[in-house]
């Protein structure tokens, strides 16, 4: 499947946000309208480090996300970037789509002089990690978390 992936803009909101839902819905989470809301609004803020960017087809409607959060590292003067979500909508895997956005994650963070580009996926999601086999190492590392009280 042809696609495109480029920054969003703050015109995609409502394009975005099924995609994002449907994140959440995959990762079996509800966050808080509050929190969708201050994503978004951060992914346009130049000061922030985070940002969005939607694969789209040839109508360019969004068909995939990917959402990236620039960070500074211990293990390198340069900056990492983490790849914090990536979703294509279970019809248009297989697609090319996935792909398609980590390649524009790695061009990104070229851009930025980042040393790594890194991510997280469950370790039951077969699909994702088949692609993620083929455009990246595992250097099997398991992740601990503390959920802080607000």
């Amino acid at each position: 499947m042809p696609v495109t992936v480029r920054p969003a803009t703050p015109a995609d909101h409502q394009a975005w946000l099924p995609l994002w839902r449907g994140y959440q819905e995959f990762y079996a989470v509800s966050l808080p309208e509050d929190t969708t809301a201050s994503t978004w609004a951060r992914f346009h803020d130049p000061a922030s480090p985070l940002h969005c960017a939607l694969a789209v087809g040839a109508d360019d409607l969004p068909v995939g996300l990917v959402h990236l959060i620039l960070h500074g590292s211990t293990w390198s003067a340069a900056p990492h970037c983490y790849l914090s979500d990536l979703f294509v909508p279970p019809e248009l895997r297989g697609k090319g789509v996935g792909r398609a956005l980590i390649a524009y994650a790695y061009d990104w963070a070229r851009g930025r002089a980042c040393s790594c580009v890194h991510w997280l996926t469950h370790q039951d999601n077969g699909a994702a990690r088949a692609l993620y086999d083929q455009v990246a190492v595992h250097r099997g590392h398991i992740r601990y978390e503390k959920i802080l009280a607000d």
